[in-house]
């Protein structure tokens, strides 16, 4: 269960970083064409950081899973 959790805490950063980098954009508060704003490129590093720290992370869980699944049916006599 706390494995699970965590999975489901990491995609809801994951999704929360995409929406940081999108919601400049996506609002409307950065003008098209303009100079980005001191908002804008904030949103841009703080959501492309915790996007690829949590996808990163999501890999890395996804790796060690399949590395356990992979050690328990080595030792099956079936």
């Amino acid at each position: 269960m706390k494995a699970k959790l965590g999975v489901i805490a990491l995609v809801l950063l994951f999704l929360g970083g995409l929406w940081l980098v999108a919601a400049p954009f996506a609002v409307g508060y950065q003008a098209r064409g303009a100079t980005y704003v001191d908002a804008t490129v904030n949103d841009l590093w703080l959501g492309g950081s915790l996007a690829a720290i949590s996808f990163v992370s999501l890999v890395i869980y996804a790796a060690d899973a399949l590395r356990e699944l992979a050690r328990r049916g080595k030792h099956s006599d079936a």
